[in-house]
């Protein structure tokens, strides 16, 4: 059995027919603030650093496409990841934002087969080392977008972050009979 659980496909069916247009201010707003607290996050990919990745959450109906160019990162939603990508990263959404925040081991995923790296590997490698030497903390990131309510924020998107870790365990561990 899988050590990272999945969003229940409820999650998804619920996601599949809205737009994506909506998520671009927020993941803008997200990496913007990731790249300010951590502002050399994309300098150690050297020659990678003009890549594009692909991330592929396999619960939800859509992916994104990260371009950690140092001066004008970018992280766009799309239904699908372009072809010709050079590296693609796929996984169970809590294993991806788990691999950000140090909950999970990202050998330990690939080994296990809960995570699919294809493409250039050597670029992903680069890309994990340079989350993994950053220290990001999506909560806590995120949080200060909110500037004074921040650790009202950072608790409120804890608590989000946990409960649907919680929705993703008991449909694991029901055999997602409930919440299919």
């Amino acid at each position: 059995m899988s050590p990272v659980p999945m969003l229940p496909r409820l999650i998804a069916s619920t996601l599949q027919p809205l737009p994506l247009a909506p998520l671009q201010l927020p993941l803008s707003l997200v990496l913007r603030s990731v790249v300010a607290r951590h502002p050399r996050i994309f300098e150690r990919l050297g020659e990678h650093a003009h890549k594009r990745f692909g991330l592929e959450p396999t619960d939800l109906p859509f992916s994104f496409v990260l371009a950690p160019h140092p001066k004008t990162p970018s992280l766009i939603a799309v239904r699908s990841l372009p072809a010709g990508i050079p590296a693609r990263i796929a996984g169970p959404l809590l294993g991806l934002v788990g691999m950000i925040d140090g909950s999970y081991d990202g050998d330990a995923l690939f080994f296990s087969r809960d995570l699919a790296v294809e493409g250039d590997v050597e670029a992903v490698l680069a890309l994990r080392n340079a989350i993994d030497d950053a220290g990001v903390d999506l909560v806590a990131d995120t949080a200060a977008l909110f500037g004074p309510l921040a650790p009202l924020s950072e608790r409120l998107l804890a608590g989000a972050l946990l409960r649907l870790k919680d929705l993703a365990n008991a449909a694991k561990h029901e055999g997602a009979r409930t919440w299919n």
